[in-house]
């Protein structure tokens, strides 16, 4: 029995799924990760000062005109669509078996391909958030060079920033669904970025599956690593399922 094969075994045994995702589940749909030699930390941009200090919140407060610039040009998406690995969920989730998503991308993409059970980390930058803490589609908000506003009340995007806090909510959820979950997948992280990383020693089971092509920041000894495309990954083990 090859690899996929026996995966495609499991996945057909399992009642839930619990599926940690990262910036490579969305670089096949042309979305730049960040740390790859092609991400956005190596890109050449106009800034001068680095990237993570521009994602921050002290960074939002104090130049927001230049955050803003830098948001709407690398980190907005709207055309983007979902890939194969985005939908290879989905159809885990119609064939019956309870897949949480806990990701870490702020696309939005998983829920443009339809699954329904997505922890969003860092947020979405579809969304806008006003200062009340109301919550609406990026696409109500009013843009101007220094921000957004929606019904004349300053609003931001609805993404958490460095020096900010997760939700803990949707981290509590997050830690359940791993304990929880029959096979532990993750999909397209370095798992470089905490509280995401740690969340795999949560799982204490024996079906865990990296599918990733760079290197990790972890020592987790998965049962099972895959180097390779996810949409690969993903179009090989649904064949198994099918046989």
């Amino acid at each position: 029995m090859t690899d996929k094969q026996r995966i495609a075994q499991w996945i057909k045994e399992s009642r839930k799924i619990a599926v940690i995702t990262g910036a490579g589940m969305s670089t096949e749909s042309g979305i730049p990760d960040f740390r790859s030699s092609k991400g956005l930390y190596n890109q050449k941009t106009h800034l001068t000062v680095p990237l993570e200090d521009v994602l921050s919140r002290s960074f939002f407060e104090s130049d927001p005109a230049l955050f803003y610039s830098f948001f709407r040009e690398h980190l907005r998406h709207p055309s983007a669509e979902p890939n194969e690995g985005h939908y290879f969920l989905k159809r885990l989730e119609l064939s019956g078996i309870d897949i949480t998503i806990i990701t870490q991308n702020i696309d939005g993409l998983h829920q443009k391909a339809g699954s329904r059970n997505v922890i969003e980390l860092h947020g979405n930058v579809n969304r806008v958030v006003t200062k009340s803490g109301k919550a609406y589609s990026y696409d109500q908000a009013v843009e101007t060079e220094n921000g957004l506003s929606v019904n004349d009340e300053w609003a931001r995007p609805a993404v958490t920033l460095y020096g900010e806090l997760l939700d803990s909510e949707a981290v509590f959820r997050s830690i359940k669904a791993v304990e929880e979950a029959d096979i532990l997948l993750v999909m397209g992280t370095s798992l470089n970025v905490y509280p995401a990383a740690g969340l795999v020693y949560d799982y204490t089971g024996s079906r865990s599956i990296l599918v990733n092509k760079g290197q990790t920041g972890i020592r987790y000894p998965f049962a099972m690593t895959f180097k390779e495309s996810i949409t690969l990954f993903a179009g090989e083990v649904e064949a198994e399922m099918t046989e």
